[in-house]
């Protein structure tokens, strides 16, 4: 009898160690450690999702598993998104979207359709104006939106989420006059809440409802991973966010994986340690965000030297260096890892100087992270590398952003602006993101962005301080291995190699053998995580809803 036993369980154990998957004919392209594109044919697969070996030349298919035939296609990693907000790209899909506006015109008859579309809707949400791209370049104003809608609550976020600008009616609800105390790091003005002026008004804003939040997360999802992303630095997740994720997870709808910061040290109520990896290595709990200034577009970075096109203002600081410290150790203390948002010079070497205190601390392998690292005074970026700190960057921010860069700079204050090269030389770690729904989540124009330093349209000419471009294989580490890395998560994802999940994504090209504004339009065929289909393109289907 011990001797059947003994056999049986034998044979169980080989069974199960070869249900593997082989999938053959692939044109596989990966990049190392050290950012050097690899090629590959073939992946095996186990059972348990992860890659067992990548393959080159022919391979004997696994006993007891199967053959996928990948056609010739060509196949990524699954691209990690460093910095993106994730409900926030499904609720701007289901909500009023005012991204592309070409002016203040065009925002009020959107605003008027959706009102009459949603007649039963108490308070109208919408996102997306930008009025850098209005001939005018004036913000709009409560008086605007009362000219569309007059009769409920409007409220409309600004394209960076660091303004709001609010009707009549929404000013009446939330109780504020032109008399209203505007707190510290924000301004309030014609109905425009600024920074941290935002609680103000956003106090009033219904919160969404269990429903709507797990129906955002979906839709969140769907975007996602139709634009081959497959896993994301969740930004400012509230508890309410980490709630849907949890669901989600529960429930087996979570297909993206998740690496949280949590927004602000008040959440820690609720979390107040970083979590394991939870749902099949699909969610953790890992960081704080924190704000050091507000955004470029809204003049709310803060510089050290005033606008050049506002010399009344240098921005918005909204912590002194004892506060910022005192926060930053709350969340240290408990083990977080820091991610905190700085975009003007001034904002960074503030931000610099804190982490370099907290790896006096707690050491310089707690991977510091700087949100943006927009616009930075070249003698702080040598600073990064001996702190441990991680410039977390987004590329397509640089195109939507040059020409107003220059304006609110000048000319010769923007040489360590989007400095992606620069920072790699000098040491420091790069991880590359979206801030999606703030750009598009898709990370192709991203990738094209980072090696042309030139947008979709090839503008401009010869690229915007190309000095900083980097090489297809520095784009697509920041997008895989140096995103996975920022989020202590290179165990696991990052990287199609032995022991790490099989997350991957077939496209209709060959990166490496196109220029950069092909590179751009590149569309996702699968995606594959944790070495099953998540998502497939219908034959004559069209591009996945785009985050702006």
């Amino acid at each position: 009898m011990r001797i059947m036993l003994f056999a049986l369980s034998a044979l169980l154990a080989s069974t199960a160690a070869n249900a593997d998957t082989l999938f053959t004919n692939a044109n596989g392209i990966t990049v190392d450690d050290q950012s050097r594109i690899q090629h590959f044919t073939g992946l095996l697969i186990g059972d348990d999702g992860k890659v067992v070996r990548l393959l080159n030349g022919s391979a004997t298919a696994p006993r007891n598993g199967k053959v996928v035939d990948l056609g010739g296609r060509t196949v990524l990693p699954g691209l990690i998104d460093a910095h993106g907000h994730v409900t926030d790209l499904g609720f701007t899909a289901l909500r009023l979207n005012l991204t592309g506006t070409k002016s203040l015109a065009e925002l009020q008859q959107r605003l008027r359709d959706y009102a009459a579309a949603h007649p039963d809707l108490k308070w109208i949400s919408g996102f997306g104006w930008n009025q850098e791209q209005w001939a005018d370049k004036r913000f709009p104003t409560s008086a605007d939106l009362d000219a569309a809608v007059g009769d409920r609550p409007v409220t409309l976020e600004r394209v960076d989420g660091h303004a709001v600008v609010a009707n009549g009616a929404a000013l009446r609800a939330a109780g504020v006059t032109a008399a209203t105390p505007v707190p510290a790091g924000g301004e309030f003005h014609d109905g425009l809440f600024v920074d941290n002026a935002r609680s103000l008004i956003d106090k009033a804003v219904p919160r969404p409802t269990t429903a709507q939040l797990d129906e955002a997360l979906q839709k969140s999802q769907e975007i996602l991973l139709g634009y081959g992303v497959t896993g994301v630095g969740s930004m400012s997740t509230s508890v309410d966010d980490w709630n849907a994720f949890n669901r989600a997870g529960r429930s087996g709808r979570l297909n993206v994986r998740l690496m949280s910061y949590l927004s602000g040290t008040e959440s820690m109520a609720a979390v107040p340690h970083p979590t394991n990896w939870l749902f099949g290595d699909r969610l953790r709990a890992v960081g704080i965000k924190l704000f050091a200034d507000g955004a470029l577009g809204s003049r709310g970075a803060w510089l050290k030297q005033p606008y050049a096109d506002k010399p009344d203002t240098r921005g918005l600081q909204f912590h002194s260096d004892a506060e910022m410290l005192a926060l930053a150790t709350k969340a240290a203390d408990a083990g977080f890892q820091l991610a905190t948002h700085a975009i003007g010079d001034a904002a960074n070497a503030q931000i610099i100087t804190v982490y370099e205190q907290l790896s006096k601390r707690y050491g310089a392998n707690r991977r510091w992270r700087i949100e943006h690292f927009q616009i930075v005074d070249p003698a702080d970026i040598p600073r990064l590398a001996p702190a441990g700190i991680i410039a977390s960057m987004q590329p397509t921010h640089q195109t939507s952003d040059r020409l107003m860069a220059e304006a609110r700079m000048g000319p010769n204050r923007l040489g360590g602006s989007y400095a992606w090269h620069t920072v790699l030389k000098s040491g420091a770690r790069l991880a590359f993101g979206s801030d999606l729904p703030v750009e598009s989540p898709n990370p192709f124009p991203g990738l094209s962005a980072a090696i042309s330093r030139q947008d979709v349209e090839g503008q401009p000419p010869g690229g915007w301080r190309p000095q900083e471009r980097l090489t297809l294989g520095q784009a697509l580490h920041a997008f895989t291995r140096g995103a996975a890395y920022a989020g202590f998560a290179e165990a696991k994802i990052g990287a199609l190699e032995p022991g790490k999940y099989a997350d991957f994504i077939v496209v209709d090209r060959d990166p490496t053998k196109i220029d950069a504004q092909v590179l751009a339009k590149t569309e996702v065929l699968e995606t594959w995580v944790g070495g099953k289909k998540v998502w497939s393109r219908a034959p004559s289907a069209s591009r996945p809803e785009r985050g702006q």
